[in-house]
């Protein structure tokens, strides 16, 4: 007996040994931790603003309220209080103050009134802690662009999913430590967030506001499902406007809202705070609420932004402003001239299929200008088997088409062609005018603005710095660029865009006080079943630059299965009214005689458009 319990001292004694000698560290740290609680704190997300610092999304802190149910003598009483504070039933909230643990939270992001009463009360054991809001005060204004934060304050969409890592900064802590009877608890280590860094987009709030309101119009009006609009600076890729919506079933039954002939855009100093042309417009944001806020209330009934950046993420077959391509190459061929004199059949069988043009005619003898400037896809098909299959595929790469924008836009497409073993006996009568491609309207209007831009195509911009801490911008890259058209060429064929809007199927597209250059698209809807079209289902588009010998801004409008179809009805006064602001907007000077604007009627009307006296329609 005496030797067990000699055994059995001599095992406690090297226990007692091994637990205060060797392990003493570990199980201090395991009672600091049942006494230490730590709380992340999120960085400031950085804001994003437009091109003259208006705020377009930003992050602001509001208070959170917790608990430490330890050391709250008498939960009943503290429920009683906070419960029509917090709008929290009484029974909830006691609850919560009764749960066996150190730490939990009571209400998030609560209204800065509220937090203030609760400080005031000087509760023990009910505390506040900060936690960041994104708060939208242009309403919804370029959402797809901007994009979307969820509940976590992360990125879901759009920029702001893009340039996460960027925006969000980094997280810091608060360390709390209980007294060893629980009765209170004191800050022992806190680690400062560091906030994320802003956005300076390309985009300008003014021009945005105008573009969306006048698309809506058009969509309202023509009973399209949605349409997109953008608006380009000629000499530098940036994108001064990107409007994306969409239709609802109700939209073509409800009375468009004609958008402001001259809105006017604020003077704010960058990234001032102060309240914005969308936000004067729009009721004060309830900044009580869920994570992302703002009220869209400018749009027509039934219009809506769309889900992500259709102008880089949908594709279509663009049509006849696809004619752009087989046009540049056969100039730059020396296949024909401006002035080429062409024997237009009044169809043109190849294979299974018969082409034709819009308007029947008989055999017609038209220049290559006025094959253009008029949209014949017949005399487009003649000058294209001049070219050829090579150097037309060429070409359509060479302008940017089959590759992505380098926007880096999540989602986006680099579009659907067809490459030389896709190449059918059919091919080249399709692809010359638009069909059996698919593109982003992103892609089209980079191939018109390297156009504009004297033959140099200039790569897309949105983001033009990035914003720190006081406002300051570090400026982003400027956008590669690289010839893809050269001057003599560009320049017969900029001559050749103006006639569509002077005399062609483009007339509705003229700014008053301006030249304009540009081209329509009528472009049928494929089938999802079958080989083929869907019957009477169109995309009517226009794409153009102006003022068309010095040309500043570049511009496409599509819209999505509209009536009327064509592209010189339903875009084209889009196109007019969007360029007319932005041109006037950016002190442009005019560059001809003021004309009666063909597109004045068209949009914003009372439910239908009508094609102007001087227009000549095209299609498929």
């Amino acid at each position: 007996m005496r030797l067990l319990l000699s055994m059995v001292f001599l095992v406690m004694v090297v226990r007692l040994v091994q637990v205060q000698e060797f392990s003493h560290r570990h199980y201090a740290a395991l009672s600091q931790a049942q006494l230490t609680h730590v709380v992340v704190v999120p960085p400031l997300r950085g804001g994003i603003y437009d091109r003259n610092g208006e705020i377009l999304a930003e992050t602001v802190t509001r208070q959170t309220v917790v608990a430490d149910p330890k050391i709250i003598t008498d939960p009943t009483a503290v429920a009683a209080v906070l419960s029509p504070l917090l709008g929290i039933p009484t029974s909830t909230l006691r609850s919560q103050l009764t749960e066996p643990t150190g730490f939990v939270y009571l209400a998030h992001r609560v209204p800065d009134a509220v937090s203030s009463a609760i400080a005031k009360l000087m509760i023990n054991g009910i505390n506040l802690i900060p936690e960041s809001q994104r708060v939208v005060p242009a309403g919804l204004l370029a959402q797809p662009v901007v994009g979307n934060v969820g509940w976590d304050g992360n990125g879901v969409s759009g920029l702001e999913y893009q340039y996460q890592s960027t925006l969000a900064g980094k997280p810091g802590s608060t360390e709390s430590t209980d007294s060893s009877s629980g009765s209170s608890s004191s800050t022992s280590k806190t680690t400062p967030a560091e906030p994320g860094t802003g956005l300076e987009l390309t985009l300008d709030q003014s021009v945005q506001y105008v573009a969306e309101q006048a698309l809506a119009s058009e969509i309202v009006a023509a009973h399209a499902s949605g349409g997109m609009a953008i608006i380009m600076n000629v000499a530098t890729g940036d994108i001064i406007a990107s409007a994306n919506l969409t239709a609802t079933p109700d939209a073509a039954a409800t009375p468009a809202t004609p958008a402001p002939a001259t809105p006017t855009a604020t003077t704010t100093p960058a990234h001032a705070g102060t309240p914005t042309l969308a936000a004067k417009l729009s009721p004060e944001p309830n900044t009580s609420g869920p994570q992302l806020i703002g009220q869209s209330n400018t749009l027509p009934s039934g219009i809506s932004q769309a889900s992500s950046n259709s102008s880089v993420t949908q594709v279509y077959e663009p049509g006849s402003v696809f004619k752009l391509v087989t046009f540049s190459a056969a100039l730059a061929a020396g296949v024909i001239s401006p002035t080429t004199a062409l024997s237009v059949p009044p169809s043109l069988p190849m294979g299974k299929y018969t082409f034709s043009d819009a308007e029947p005619h008989g055999t017609v003898s038209m220049t290559a200008t006025q094959v253009l400037a008029e949209s014949s896809n017949i005399g487009t098909i003649e000058i294209a088997q001049g070219l050829g299959e090579t150097r037309l595929l060429n070409q359509i790469s060479n302008l940017g088409f089959g590759h992505k924008t380098g926007l880096g836009i999540p989602g986006e497409s680099q579009g659907l062609i067809p490459g030389p073993r896709q190449w059918t006996g059919t091919s080249i009568g399709s692809t010359p005018i638009g069909q059996s491609d698919a593109v982003t309207a992103q892609q089209v209007l980079d191939a018109y603005n390297a156009v504009a831009n004297g033959g140099v195509f200039v790569s897309p911009r949105l983001v033009r710095g990035m914003v720190g801490l006081g406002g300051k911008m570090q400026a982003a890259a400027a956008s590669p660029a690289h010839r893809v058209i050269d001057a003599k060429t560009n320049a017969e064929l900029t001559t050749m865009l103006e006639s569509v809007v002077a005399t062609g199927t483009g007339v509705s597209a003229a700014v008053d006080g301006y030249t304009v250059a540009g081209k329509t698209g009528t472009a049928q809807v494929p089938s999802p079943d079958h080989l083929g079209y869907i019957p009477g289902d169109y995309i009517g588009s226009f794409a153009g630059f102006a003022p068309a010998q010095h040309p500043v801004l570049s511009a496409i409008v599509v819209l999505n299965h509209p009536t009327p179809i064509y592209g010189g009805a339903v875009a084209a006064p889009v196109f007019s009214t969007i360029m007319a602001y932005a041109l006037h907007h950016f002190g442009i000077p005019t560059t001809a005689a003021a004309t009666a604007a063909a597109s004045t009627t068209a949009v914003g009307g009372a439910g239908s458009v009508s094609v102007p006296a001087r227009a000549v329609t095209e299609g498929p």
